[in-house]
C-alpha cells in the first residue's frame, strides 16, 4: 500500500455524516439544477421513479375476517384520494414524488398531519411532503433539554430520534416572505417519516442517488454544448471571397461595417462572375469525427453504471440491444429496485402510514375494530412488463402446474391482489352464465376453475351424430 504509485493517494478518513454536513447543501443544489437542465439526468430521474413506484406500491391486507378485510381495503382505497395535504395527487402519486426526491436529494420527509373532524375527510389524516432543504444541514448543536441536534435531527441520550427541526419556509423560495418568525420549528419524530436509503452504518441523512454521475453528466453536457456551438458557427459561413479591388462591390454585397468587413449573400441559382485575381474559398467545417459517437457511448455507459440504471433507460438508445441483453440487464436492475421497494419505501413509508391510518380510522369511528388485528399486510409492488410476455406467462403456468410456485405468488407478481382478481373472475363468470355467454379457453389449461372449451364444428363437415359410438374407427364411415 506504500508503493510508489500509491504515495499520492491519501484520502481523509471522514465519516459519511461529516461529508454530508459539509457538502450537503452544495451537492443538493447541483443535483437539482442538473435534473432540471440536463436531459439525460431528467430522463434517468423519471425512469428511476417509474420503476421504483410505477402506479403505486399497494397494500394487500392479511386480516383473517373476510368482511373486515374488505371494509378496510375499501376505506383505504377511498382515503388514498384524500391523502395529499396539498390536494394535488393521491397516495400513490405521493410515492412517486418521494421516489423522485430520493433520486435528486437522496431523502424526503413526510409529515403526518392529523385533521379536524369538520374537515370532512373519510379518515382525518393527511400527508405533507417536505424537501431536504427544509431540514438545515448546518443545525448541529445541543438543545436546551440536553439532547444532541445533528444536521437538524434531535437525538436523545441513547441515540433515538425524538424530533426534527424544520425550517418554516424553503430557503430558495423567494415568493414565500412573510412576517419575521423563528427560523425553525420542532416537530416530534412520531409525526415525521424520514425516507432515505442508508448506505453506511450510522448514516443520519441521505445522499442524492445521482451523486456518483454528477461530474460526468455536467462535463458531458458542456462538451456537447460546445460541439454544437462550434458546428453552428462553422455552418454560418458558406465561403470567403478574396478581392483584388476592394472598392468595387460584388453582387449581393452589403455595406461594410466600421472595420471594413462586408458580407455577401446569394440567392438560389445565382451565377457570380469574378474579376481577374478574385477567388472564392468555400467553408469546409470540420466534422465531429468518427470517435465522437464512441466517446459519447462510453461516457453515457459510465453514467448509467454510476446511476445503477440500464443504458437504454438513461439514453433511450436500444440500437445495440437485443432480447437477451435487455433481459439480462433488466433482471439485475429490477433486483436492485426490489431491494429499494421492500427495504426503503415499504419499510420507511408504507408501513408507518398504514399503521397511523388504521389508528386514526379507529379513533375517528371510521372503522370499528382493534388496530392490532388489522395491522398484518403485505405491500405489492407494481408489475414488471417484459420484452416477451408470452414466454413469461407460459413459464409461470408451467411453474404453477409443477407446484414450484403458487397462484397467489404469480398474481401478486403482476401487481394485483389475488382476492380482488378472484372476486372479479367470479363476478364475470356469474354475469356470463346469467346471460348465456360462453368463452373459449386454451384446451391445455388444467390449473384452477376454468371454463370448458366450447366445441365449434368445422363448417365443411356434417354435424356429429350424438348416438354414434365414440370408440368407432373414423375411417369406417
Amino acid at each position: 500500500m506504500a508503493k510508489r504509485r500509491l504515495r499520492g493517494w491519501n484520502p481523509p478518513l471522514e465519516n459519511i455524516n461529516a461529508l454530508v454536513a459539509s457538502g450537503g447543501p452544495r451537492l443538493l443544489a447541483r443535483s437539482r439544477e442538473l435534473v432540471v437542465t440536463n436531459g439525460y439526468a431528467a430522463n434517468a430521474c423519471e425512469a428511476f421513479a417509474a420503476n421504483l413506484v410505477g402506479d403505486g406500491i399497494k397494500p394487500s391486507s392479511l386480516i383473517g375476517d373476510a368482511d373486515l378485510r374488505d371494509r378496510v381495503q375499501r376505506l383505504w382505497l377511498a382515503w388514498t384520494d384524500e391523502a395529499d395535504a396539498d390536494g394535488l395527487t393521491d397516495f400513490y402519486g405521493l410515492q412517486a414524488m418521494v421516489a423522485r426526491e430520493m433520486f435528486v436529494a437522496g431523502e424526503c420527509f413526510v409529515r403526518l398531519r392529523p385533521r379536524r373532524a369538520e374537515d370532512g375527510l373519510l379518515v382525518p389524516l393527511q400527508l405533507q411532503l417536505l424537501q431536504s432543504e427544509m431540514l438545515p444541514f448546518e443545525k448541529t448543536e445541543t438543545a436546551a433539554n440536553g439532547n444532541r441536534i445533528r444536521c437538524g435531527i434531535e437525538f436523545d441520550g441513547i441515540g433515538r430520534r425524538v424530533a426534527y427541526h424544520f425550517r418554516r419556509r424553503h430557503p430558495g423560495d423567494s415568493t414565500d416572505r412573510s412576517a419575521v418568525i423563528p427560523e425553525t420549528v420542532r416537530v416530534p419524530a412520531t409525526d415525521v417519516l424520514h425516507v432515505y436509503r442508508p448506505i453506511d452504518a450510522g448514516q443520519i441523512r441521505g445522499l442524492p442517488h445521482i451523486a456518483p454521475a454528477m461530474v460526468r453528466l455536467f462535463l458531458l453536457d458542456q462538451y456537447d454544448d460546445a460541439e454544437l456551438d462550434r458546428k453552428k458557427t462553422a455552418a454560418m459561413f458558406a465561403g470567403f471571397i478574396t478581392k483584388t479591388a476592394p472598392e468595387e462591390p460584388m453582387m449581393g454585397e452589403a455595406q461594410a461595417d466600421l472595420d471594413g468587413a462586408a458580407i455577401a449573400s446569394l440567392e438560389p441559382g445565382t451565377m457570380q462572375v469574378l474579376l481577374p485575381g478574385e477567388d472564392v474559398k468555400f467553408s469546409s467545417p470540420a466534422d465531429v469525427g468518427g470517435g465522437y459517437e464512441a466517446f459519447q457511448y462510453r461516457t453515457l455507459l459510465s453514467v448509467a453504471a454510476s446511476l445503477g440504471l440500464p443504458y437504454h433507460l438513461v439514453t433511450g438508445d436500444v440500437r445495440q440491444a437485443n432480447y437477451s441483453s435487455l433481459r439480462a440487464e433488466l433482471v439485475e436492475f429490477r433486483r436492485r429496485i426490489g431491494q429499494l421497494q421492500h427495504g426503503v419505501l415499504a419499510h420507511q413509508l408504507c408501513r408507518p402510514v398504514w399503521q397511523r391510518w388504521q389508528e386514526t380510522a379507529v379513533l375517528s369511528g371510521a372503522l370499528d375494530a382493534n388496530p392490532g388485528a388489522m395491522r398484518p399486510v403485505q405491500w405489492i409492488p407494481p408489475r414488471w412488463d417484459w420484452v416477451d410476455p408470452l414466454k413469461d406467462i407460459q413459464a409461470q403456468v408451467l411453474a404453477m402446474e409443477a407446484g414450484i410456485t403458487s397462484r397467489r405468488k404469480v398474481v401478486e407478481a403482476t401487481g394485483y391482489d389475488i382476492e380482488e382478481v378472484d372476486r372479479d373472475n367470479a363476478a364475470d363468470a356469474a354475469r356470463a352464465a346469467a346471460m348465456g355467454l360462453s368463452y373459449r379457453t386454451s384446451p391445455g389449461e388444467t390449473q384452477g376453475a376454468r371454463a370448458t372449451p366450447t366445441a365449434v364444428p368445422d363448417p365443411g363437415t356434417a354435424p356429429a351424430d350424438p348416438n354414434a359410438d365414440p370408440n368407432a374407427d373414423p375411417s369406417a364411415a
